[in-house]
């Protein structure tokens, strides 16, 4: 699978914005509740069940049975890999607009 692959599916849960709250809000390594999680918001909770399944697929959250709920937790490893990638891919355009000025200026 090439890189593109394993950061799409990252990048398409983080351009929206309930998922990012989301996130946010996961992000201080709690485990929480659906029902805490939408206690400030105006999803139903089925709705923020539905966002964070999409962040779970795209490994940034995990979720583990406590009783009859489910408690998610942040998981960093995922943003730090498409941090990665995105250091990359601006390294290579950055080389790439260098040869460019180069040439213009040849």
């Amino acid at each position: 699978m090439s890189s593109l692959d394993t950061q799409a599916p990252i990048f398409a849960a983080l351009g929206d914005r309930t998922r990012l709250s989301l996130l946010v809000k996961l992000s201080d390594g709690q485990t929480q509740s659906i029902v805490r999680l939408a206690g400030d918001t105006r999803l139903t909770r089925q709705a923020v069940t539905k966002h964070l399944r999409v962040l779970e697929k795209a490994g940034l959250v995990s979720s583990i049975r406590v009783g009859r709920e489910s408690q998610f937790i942040y998981n960093a490893e995922p943003i730090a890999r498409a941090k990665s990638f995105l250091d990359t891919v601006s390294a290579q355009w950055d080389d790439a607009l260098s040869r460019l000025r180069a040439f213009v200026e040849r």
